[in-house]
């Protein structure tokens, strides 16, 4: 009996905390998600900006009707432009910057057409180069532009009488 006490509260107290965290991530994830994807477009974006990217010979060769120079700072700009939108909780500025985010996106994409031997090792799409992965993990910002832009119509709105 003593046993069963024990183990009915063991479950109610975790039952209490698996409550408090799941109220947590529904209260806080949406906004980290964004701050996350943010930090992560400013970096890279800031990156190639200054010519410190590890991805910009990979940009300059998916980008060839650019100038090299050119290119960087085009794709750097555009995903710096998408980090600092993501900081914003306005709907208009999150729809604007999804659509952003999902074009710059679907440019990483170009390396399975264009580079096809730079994606993949002896072309066998099971092996991704380090360039192919660095491609592929975009499906995950993909879904969280998704889950960022399911908020858009939930976001806080300006009272218009003010």
């Amino acid at each position: 009996m003593a046993v069963e006490s024990v183990s009915r509260s063991v479950r109610v107290w975790a039952d209490g905390i698996d409550q408090r965290l799941v109220r947590f991530m529904a209260t806080y994830g949406i906004r980290l998600l964004r701050l996350a994807v943010a930090v992560v477009y400013l970096w890279f974006g800031g990156l190639k900006l200054i010519g410190a990217s590890p991805a910009g010979e990979l940009v300059v060769r998916t980008v060839f009707w650019l100038k090299p120079s050119t290119a960087l700072l085009f794709i750097g700009g555009w995903e710096v432009l998408i980090g600092i939108g993501l900081l914003f909780s306005h709907p208009l500025v999150l729809r604007v910057t999804l659509l952003l985010l999902w074009l710059q996106i679907a440019g990483t994409f170009q390396i399975f057409f264009l580079l096809p031997d730079a994606a993949f090792q002896g072309g066998n799409p099971l092996l991704p180069t380090l360039e192919g992965q660095y491609a592929i993990k975009n499906i995950v910002l993909i879904t969280a532009g998704l889950v960022i832009g399911s908020t858009v119509r939930l976001a806080p709105r300006r009272d218009p009488s003010r």
